[in-house]
């Protein structure tokens, strides 16, 4: 790819390919964005199911485990392969590898693309086998400088070790991922987090009770470890369909090679240094005082598992499948086509997430005391999540743009711009937390993490600006958002009065609950949907043109 960027010159310069142009000279609409829409579709309905199978996996571990010092051990022992499989995996591996692997099947040279992939599998088998290895023998030394005098050192020890293995196997998943986006084959790599979210369930129920006390959580980690592995060989199935065949080439000099991982170590650093900070948090909850002492790491896994649901479902959705078709407007370097991809995107995301976000707020305590409150989670437990949940509502709107906003900057290959904001973004939740963590305690790490989300949005969308020619879309992007957020206002509002009236009249029994939460939602939604449509919003026409013509042909 023509190497065309400056630091404060647009992306692209030089005439619009003619791909762009519509018969009246204008700038047509890409050709795939039917295809992208559908793509999106299905992306996002596979995520739900994963992210609704995540939340039936949380449910029961909460009930087995609920906010108690052994949860928290696993919430930090979880980070640390959490950590790394975000440095070496799916979205860091992808983006480095997608925009490179699209390039040259472009270009026509599918076996040198292949044997590019083969070569990546090779050395990312030797290298985090190798780090595998080596973790086994100095996690004992490592983990007790992170878990404080609450959380047991040797238990949380014991269970990276068991999950460490994940590392080596998210990440081979992650390049064979890259492949199947690049053929916009989405729909096993849909589907198969959820088949991993119904292992560990499957496995968490039926392992609980061979373990005993303390070691019961083992059944959680090893459960893990068999779902990975089950993810992986459904995504090597998954590649009959691109006839990939994996050669024993290992040319670690191949100039392309170097390329991906010369785009790989700012796209990791990127994408590392956001999961640094949420360890980095992980490891201030160890210092939040509870009563019972030690919950506050285990309070906000489990409120971030919630808040992944509308995160996952809609802006991973929007995100994933619009990189390959970026990664491919930038090999044409169609700027026009960037720009509307983006703003639509971003509309889209603020579409769905913003209400999700005021429906997380308004019922925070509810949907918390529904989904986790069952077993040994009590009210205790429900007060802290739901806190930490009502927090991080504000971030969520942020996190879904920031998200679309990266993989941009990664498809145009300008992977360092994201990784220097996402060091500011680091530092700006680092301070804020350390500033409220003692006063607010949970909340005050959340705060700290809408904040950094905040400042990582606004500085993202002025520096793309910048690199799309001083244009983004942003006027219309603002006025749709603020009739977005007049409809979200009416919705919350009638969501709360909806949940309050009848938790009222029902209790707060199973079935009251499910009652009145699903009730209040269902009636802010519907009434949600029909603001949207009657103030014309574009998004929501394309959602229901989308909708109408799959119920269609069904």
């Amino acid at each position: 790819m023509p190497r065309c960027f400056a630091a404060a010159r647009p992306y692209y310069s030089g005439s619009v390919p003619a791909e762009t142009i519509d018969g009246t000279g204008e700038l047509a609409a890409p050709r795939p964005r039917r295809r992208v829409a559908l793509n999106t579709a299905i992306f996002a309905i596979a995520t739900a199911l994963s992210r609704i199978a995540g939340l039936g996996r949380e449910v029961v571990q909460a009930a087995f485990f609920n906010t108690s010092r052994v949860a928290s051990a696993f919430a930090l022992a979880s980070q640390i392969p959490n950590l790394f499989s975000n440095l070496f995996s799916q979205a860091a591996l992808s983006a480095a590898f997608v925009p490179i692997f699209t390039e040259l099947l472009q270009e026509g040279r599918k076996r040198e693309a292949f044997r590019i992939a083969a070569t990546l599998f090779w050395i990312i088998l030797i290298a985090l086998g190798a780090l595998t290895l080596l973790w086994t023998a100095v996690a004992g030394l490592v983990v007790p400088l992170f878990t404080g005098a609450s959380i047991p050192a040797a238990l949380t020890a014991g269970l990276s070790r068991v999950l460490f293995p994940v590392v080596l196997l998210l990440s081979l998943t992650g390049l064979l991922v890259g492949i199947l986006q690049a053929y916009d084959e989405f729909t096993i790599p849909a589907l198969a987090p959820a088949v991993w979210n119904l292992v560990i369930l499957v496995l968490l129920i039926v392992l609980h009770s061979r373990f005993h006390g303390q070691t019961k959580i083992y059944a959680y980690a090893v459960a893990w470890l068999v779902a990975t592995i089950v993810q992986f060989l459904m995504i090597v199935y998954a590649m009959r369909r691109v006839e990939f065949r994996l050669s024993l080439s290992f040319d670690w000099r191949d100039p392309r090679i170097r390329r991906v991982l010369l785009l790989f170590l700012p796209v990791t650093m990127s994408i590392g240094i956001v999961n640094l900070d949420i360890f980095i948090n992980a490891g201030f909850g160890s210092l939040v005082v509870t009563h019972p002492p030690g919950q506050a790491p285990a309070a906000i896994n489990d409120a971030f598992r919630i808040y992944m649901l509308p995160q996952g479902i809609f802006s991973v959705a929007v995100a994933t499948v619009l990189f390959p078709t970026l990664s491919r407007m930038a090999v044409r370097r169609d700027t026009g086509g960037i720009r509307r991809a983006v703003g639509n995107g971003t509309r889209q995301i603020n579409l769905l997430l913003i209400p999700s976000a005021a429906l997380m707020a308004v019922l925070a305590t509810p949907i918390t005391r529904l989904v986790y409150q069952h077993g040994t989670f009590h009210t205790t437990s429900t007060r802290l999540v739901a806190e930490a949940l009502f927090w991080f509502s504000f971030s969520l709107p942020f996190a879904g743009v920031n998200l679309l906003l990266t993989r941009t900057f990664f498809a145009v290959q300008r992977p360092w711009i994201p990784t220097k904001l996402a060091a500011m973004n680091m530092v700006v939740d680092v301070i804020v937390s350390i500033a409220l963590y003692k006063p607010l305690g949970i909340a005050g790490l959340v705060i700290g993490t809408a904040s950094a989300n905040l400042v990582m949005t606004v500085l993202q969308l002025f520096r793309l600006r910048i690199g799309l020619g001083g244009r983004l879309e942003g006027g219309q992007t603002l006025m749709i958002t603020a009739r977005i957020a007049v409809a979200t206002v009416f919705m919350a509002a009638l969501a709360r009065g909806v949940w309050v009236g009848l938790d009222h009249l029902l209790g707060t029994s199973l079935i009251a609950e499910i009652f009145c939460v699903g009730l209040a939602c269902a009636a802010a939604i519907a009434l949600y949907v029909r603001l949207v449509l009657w103030m014309r919003i574009p998004e929501a026409r394309q959602i229901q043109f989308l909708i109408q013509q799959r119920l269609g042909r069904v």
